[in-house]
């Protein structure tokens, strides 16, 4: 191939995206609502409070998402029942293209643990972006005497009782450590916490002796020493703690629990809005502020179309769906 015939199906290349970008807008446009997103702020939901892994991800995602579509976007955090709240209020909102809602892992369990949601979770939601995913790391707090997960598992089958907090009942963590504690036979007490801020002040401060959350909102407390790493929830270590091992290596194989973050959307949000987002985010994702923050903490970024979140969701919902049940967990534990 000349340099001519390769110069010219680069350039083919690059009308095309141009036109496909084009057609997003023209279609924005087409639906009635104007040159999209011109009209307002965009309103991204947090749906855990400040200081969790959720507001974090939120915040790093906006700057790079803002740029993107030359429109302001403002997180605000809307906490309480693992992330049901924040959830509700963005299904409410106009499905007009200025409000989402970036949820965590709690998002598929709630529809088995929750007896009746102020949503349907099929109906009241589009999918946008599944962000990513990361293991779940167990950590113990320097005041707990413990220093590895051996050490925890030997005095938990010597029948002591060990408490962990998670950020809340039904969230991954909690899930993940009760199908632990039930394939080992062990005697835990959960403590659920409004989010992961609040959970990791106490086990900072002693107050609970273990903990369960995501990587990314572990990490700096294990970097600053503040906490111990034990155990990682996922099939294969992770590359930002490549010294932890994981529950699978440790005596439980098999063993695999991923943390998840996603954006959302109302349901009767046009789906031309939702994909000309979801290439916004993909675009946004990429950012090297971004990727670089998200794969420090551990988070690896999936991206990806709408259907593949839909998908994904369906999965969690039907997995860990079937174990809350099987296991009658209530959110009176």
């Amino acid at each position: 191939m000349t340099i001519f015939k390769k110069m010219a199906k680069k350039a083919l290349f690059l009308g095309l995206l141009l036109m496909s970008a084009s057609s997003i807008i023209a279609n924005a446009q087409t639906a009635g609502l104007g040159t999209w997103p011109t009209q307002k702020p965009i309103r991204l939901i947090a749906v855990f409070p400040p200081g969790g892994s959720v507001d974090q991800v939120a915040r790093t995602l906006a700057p790079a998402l803002q740029a993107e579509l030359k429109q302001n976007v403002i997180v605000e955090n809307i906490g309480g029942a693992s992330g049901v709240i924040g959830t509700a209020a963005m299904t409410r909102s106009d499905p007009d293209g200025y409000t989402f809602a970036v949820v965590f892992d709690t998002h598929g369990v709630n529809p088995s643990l929750k007896d009746k949601l102020p949503y349907d979770t099929i109906k009241d939601i589009a999918p946008v972006t599944l962000i990513g995913t990361s293991p779940m790391v167990l950590v113990a707090s320097k005041k707990s005497g413990i220093t590895s997960f051996k050490q925890l598992v030997d005095q938990s089958k010597a029948g002591k009782q060990f408490s962990y907090g998670s950020i809340g009942i039904g969230s991954l963590g909690h899930l993940a450590m009760a199908r632990l504690a039930k394939q080992a036979g062990f005697d835990w007490n959960h403590i659920p916490y409004r989010g992961g801020g609040p959970l990791m002040q106490d086990v900072l401060g002693g107050q609970v002796p273990l903990a369960v959350g995501s990587e990314f909102l572990v990490k700096p407390h294990i970097d600053s020493g503040g906490v111990i790493p034990l155990v990682i929830t996922t099939a294969k270590r992770s590359p930002a703690l490549p010294n932890v091992p994981t529950i699978s290596e440790s005596g439980f194989p098999g063993f695999n629990a991923p943390a998840w973050w996603a954006v959302l959307a109302p349901g009767k949000t046009p789906p031309v809005i939702v994909n000309a987002m979801n290439q916004a985010v993909t675009k946004a994702l990429k950012t090297p502020a971004v990727a670089e923050k998200l794969k420090a903490q551990g988070i690896e970024i999936v991206a990806g179309n709408p259907e593949t979140l839909r998908d994904f969701i369906g999965k969690q919902i039907a997995v860990w769906g079937k174990f809350v049940i099987e296991n009658n967990i209530r959110e009176t534990q």
